[in-house]
């Protein structure tokens, strides 16, 4: 066999030189990819550089107030109040006022036709539907035990003919027991301008509404079942209220929610010789803060009036 010439062996040279750097350098790009990933595994940050314009600090909302009064009202005295003037929006509490005027406007016997503007409230809701039958007082009831805004709305609609005359009545009773911070706009408590009330407007308002008898042994009940008229469907109504059934002497009265309101509350307790009522708007910890307050109202001599919060405890929402 002849000698390959001389060009012809120094190209084949080059060429094993050129597969053995890349072959390195592929095998140098693996060991970094596994290394990676070995930090990653070990829970290390891997090794990005940040950019700066994610090192700078975030600036933090201040949050929004809190509206908070309790009160013993057996003696009328406020044992803890914080920002109970302030105007604030009160998301489903609103339905207290509400459940006055079906009370004092209404017949709880009428059987109420539920219209297609009620039937498509916003959650929650009993999803009623449109041309159903049912009993006025199954609609109240739903109203304030599980806060439908359906049954809300169609009670509204049959008590005046339309939403907007019922608020005109709410509003007028507003004025009547002397809530001079309070006007509502809607029904039901959906967040709108100029829907607002305060801590202790909402207390005075308990207050008269704890006063009907029907009210009172409502917001006393876990639970209900409203029936349509022909009998055909019912609904369970289940109370938002998680301090029913936790707390002793719990009797009611109403929760609230929406976004633009945060988490409201408002509770009566009755135990022993004594009667509290907790009103919060905008509560941080609305269940934990609430066994907080009422465990401090219930320890406190009825003759006292504080105005230093309760010590704060670890307690989940």
């Amino acid at each position: 066999m002849n000698a390959a010439p001389v060009h012809q062996v120094a190209g084949l040279i080059v060429t094993v030189m050129l597969l053995l750097s890349l072959a390195d350098t592929a095998t140098g790009a693996s060991r970094d990819h596994a290394a990676r990933a070995h930090r990653l595994a070990a829970g290390q940050p891997a090794q990005v550089k940040t950019p700066a314009i994610a090192k700078r600090k975030t600036t933090r909302l201040p949050l929004s107030p809190e509206g908070i009064l309790l009160k013993d009202l057996r003696t009328g005295d406020i044992l803890f109040e914080h920002n109970a003037n302030l105007t604030m929006a009160p998301a489903s509490l609103t339905k207290i006022m509400s459940a006055i005027v079906i009370l004092e406007d209404g017949n709880l016997d009428d059987q109420v036709t539920v219209s297609r503007k009620a039937a498509a409230a916003k959650k929650i809701k009993l999803s009623l539907k449109p041309g159903q039958a049912l009993p006025l007082r199954g609609l109240l009831e739903a109203m304030l035990i599980r806060s439908a805004n359906d049954a809300c709305l169609a009670a509204a609609e049959h008590v005046s003919g339309n939403e907007g005359s019922f608020v005109a009545k709410m509003n007028a009773k507003a004025a009547a027991i002397g809530l001079t911070h309070t006007h509502f706009q809607n029904a039901c408590g959906f967040d709108m301008p100029g829907h607002l009330s305060t801590a202790d407007d909402l207390a005075r308002l308990t207050e008269y509404a704890m006063g009907h008898e029907t009210f009172a042994a409502i917001v006393q009940e876990p639970s209900s079942v409203i029936q349509t008229t022909d009998q055909r469907k019912q609904y369970v109504a289940r109370t938002t209220n998680r301090l029913m059934g936790t707390i002793e002497g719990v009797v009611g009265v109403k929760t609230g929610y929406t976004r633009g309101a945060g988490r409201c509350l408002i509770a009566v307790v009755r135990r022993d010789d004594r009667e509290l009522l907790l009103v919060m708007l905008n509560a941080r910890r609305r269940w934990g803060r609430a066994h907080e307050l009422i465990d401090y109202g219930l320890s406190a001599a009825a003759q006292s009036v504080s105005t230093a919060a309760p010590e704060a405890v670890t307690t989940s929402q």
